[in-house]
């Protein structure tokens, strides 16, 4: 595994090889093995200089790597090699030995070989992120801020004194850095952070925690803390909530393309829910909801919990209103009246909740989010909702309920079902998760996070800066589009 810091710092992660995923240094180190195994089957003649080539590259590549940190995917390549060397540097030193006969060699070749495979396989299926460049033309900035809520006690514990606490962290566009500015951490402030919030969602998973000892080694695209962009004038919001347990950054390639065109992005931790959150005083609170098995106890919990995540949207929404007002960076950029809110999944019940319970969101964006809560008032927002194909094992009261909530809007709203997409489609698991169609679809690491940005995109610019009026035409050259007009259904 990665030890803390140690890829970031000595910039293993930097070098990483785009499709094989695989630093220079461990390409070398593998191939190096490679011919370690392969060198037992040369001719005599050449056997010698190939081992003693392929040995002394090996132990190099080995001892750096140790020191600038080995990525778990990269302990069978050690131990293929380490069983290997033994059979392939004895006959060098003990000139009369000979060498054991083919076919009892053979089959520890092969397992070597396999174990080798075993790097680049492992790294291919769970690799560090490599977000994809942005097409906005802005650079962007980003920065956390954490706000308590004085009017809402915290439901989650039972200290009547407790207030709900909200962590949020903006993308936004900003000045031009220099080309050699420190980059954000993926998942977290710090890599200390990003390790606890990675563990926190390979747990609530139940997969151990060293299978994504990569991710917190990402960086993105953004830079801590840069000024604002000069020109722009006021930016229209865009408000995030992430799946369940899911976390503020789990759509940091989303929000930072989204940003890189020009508006602000705000996206939330909702403390108790989020898998983990890190508060500003060091702080760490991990989910507390739990599904109870039971459908009908699952479904009321549910509605609470996406209720308090509404809440939490308008709480952001009031405060960022206040940093406009004045002493923030942000002052006067601010567009309050160009609002959207989204969410994925719970997050996007939550975004249609909030719209219900809040007109100062001027539209809405449901990314395969199950409606929950409250069917009423209706929808008075425009409304974009990104599904996944509807299979046999979709819960079949999903579709219904969605279309009833686009159907009884007032606005003409929008149901946009991707082909090829799955459920973790829509956030940035496709970077990060073994490309396996069920779990991330089967659109690409490049092509997942690019389609929903763009689709998403064309809803905003449409609908909060006057863009293409022919929404209908550009959403529906991404897959099946229905379009449900107020009065007339579909």
């Amino acid at each position: 595994m990665w030890p803390h810091g140690s890829g970031a710092e000595h910039g293993q992660v930097t070098e990483i090889i785009t499709g094989l995923n695989l630093s220079t240094l461990e390409v070398l180190t593998s191939l190096s093995a490679v011919v370690l195994v392969v060198a037992r089957w040369l001719p005599a003649a050449a056997r010698p200089h190939v081992t003693i080539a392929a040995g002394a590259v090996f132990l190099l590549s080995a001892i750096t790597l140790g020191v600038t940190g080995i990525r778990w995917q990269m302990l069978p390549v050690l131990a293929g090699a380490v069983v290997a060397a033994p059979f392939a540097l004895f006959p060098l030193v003990r000139s009369r030995a000979r060498r054991a006969r083919w076919w009892l060699a053979l089959p520890g070749s092969v397992a070597c070989v396999g174990l080798i495979t075993m790097g680049p396989v492992t790294a291919w299926a769970f690799p560090v992120p490599v977000f994809p460049e942005l097409t906005g033309g802005l650079a962007v900035g980003t920065r956390v801020l954490q706000w308590t809520d004085p009017d809402r006690p915290e439901t989650f514990t039972p200290d009547p004194g407790d207030r709900r606490t909200v962590v949020a962290q903006l993308w936004y566009p900003a000045r031009p850095g220099p080309a050699d500015a420190p980059h954000a951490q993926y998942l977290g402030r710090t890599e200390d952070e990003a390790h606890t919030v990675s563990s926190a969602l390979a747990a609530g998973v139940g997969l151990p925690g060293f299978l994504f000892d990569g991710v917190p080694l990402a960086r993105t695209h953004a830079t801590p803390d840069a000024p604002v962009a000069e020109s722009g004038g006021r930016f229209p919001m865009v408000l995030f909530s992430p799946g369940s347990s899911g976390v503020r950054t789990q759509n940091t390639a989303w929000a930072e393309e989204i940003a890189s065109h020009g508006y602000v992005v705000a996206a939330l931790d909702h403390p108790y829910d989020s898998a983990a959150v890190v508060l500003a005083d060091g702080r760490t609170i991990t989910t507390a909801t739990v599904s109870s098995g039971d459908r009908d106890t699952d479904d009321r919990l549910g509605d609470d919990w996406t209720a308090i995540r509404a809440a939490d949207l308008g709480f952001v929404l009031t405060r960022l209103e206040g940093l406009d007002r004045g002493g923030d960076a942000l002052t006067g950029r601010l567009d309050t009246g160009r609002v959207a809110v989204t969410g994925h999944s719970m997050g996007g019940a939550a975004a249609l909740q909030a719209a219900r319970q809040d007109k100062r969101f001027d539209a809405v964006i449901d990314l395969d989010g199950y409606p929950r809560g409250p069917l009423s008032p209706a929808l008075d927002q425009p409304t974009l909702a990104l599904t996944q194909a509807i299979t046999p094992d979709t819960d079949p009261r999903y579709l219904p309920q969605l279309t009833e909530v686009l159907t009884r809007g007032t606005a003409t709203n929008y149901r946009l079902t991707i082909p090829g997409a799955a459920h973790l489609t829509f956030m940035d698991g496709p970077l990060y998760l073994p490309p396996v169609p069920s779990i991330v679809g089967s659109l690409g690491r490049a092509e997942s996070p690019r389609v929903v940005a763009a689709t998403t995109l064309a809803f905003l610019d449409s609908l909060l800066r006057n863009g293409s009026s022919d929404l209908t035409s550009a959403l529906s050259s991404y897959g099946e589009l229905s379009v449900f007009r107020h009065g007339n259904g579909r």
